[in-house]
């Protein structure tokens, strides 16, 4: 940010580079929108992100992010307990919650296993996802990592821990998407599209 713009300013815009997929373009308008808001406006967005940073914490069942002691999903007696969904971040328990398709629960690792980042299995919320079998009648475990190296390496992991308990384990199925042209499919893609194909 130009030396010539006061020092607040410079040390707002900062900040907000420092979120993901912020720019410093976007951090200096989004510090200038602060600037530009009221002192009422400014208050109440510091009180939001102080509340949700001291309010927020984790279920004690799920790892989902919650302001309970359990999140919404894992209190609703109506979801199927016995399946969970364990899934790499919070935002995809979001994702899946969309398709109002799923009626089993979640488990959020909150990263993914990879060894040249230094992430082991010890760095994720992976032995809360070992008790939680342990102590409950656990049907099935659907891997919804993503298709990445680290989100399979995960997976497989998981899969392998969990074969001596008896515990089904599932991958998500992967291919070419919705709406999708072949002609730009990627060879990973197409072939995971071939393995996983159904009947009609």
């Amino acid at each position: 940010m130009a030396e010539h713009n006061a020092l607040p300013l410079i040390v707002l815009s900062e900040q907000f580079a420092k979120l993901p997929g912020i720019g410093m373009k976007t951090a200096q308008r989004l510090a200038y929108a602060v600037i530009s808001m009221s002192d009422e406006e400014a208050k109440k967005f510091a009180e939001a992100i102080i509340s949700a940073k001291q309010d927020v914490g984790y279920c004690t069942q799920c790892q989902n992010l919650t302001e309970f002691d359990l999140c919404p999903i894992c209190s609703d007696s109506r979801r199927d307990s016995s399946v969970i969904c364990v899934v790499e971040t919070p935002k995809d328990v979001t994702a899946f919650e969309r398709t109002n398709e799923y009626n089993g629960t979640y488990h959020v690792l909150h990263g993914l296993i990879s060894p040249i980042n230094s992430v082991g299995p010890d760095d994720i919320k992976l032995r809360e996802l070992l008790d939680r079998i342990n102590k409950n009648n656990i049907t099935e475990i659907i891997m919804a990592t993503n298709p990445t190296v680290e989100g399979e390496a995960t997976a497989m992991y998981i899969a392998r821990l969990l074969k001596p308990m008896g515990v089904m384990v599932t991958r998500l199925a992967f291919g070419i998407p919705v709406g999708g042209q072949l002609e730009y499919a990627d060879e990973v893609t197409l072939y995971k599209a071939l393995e996983n194909r159904n009947e009609m």
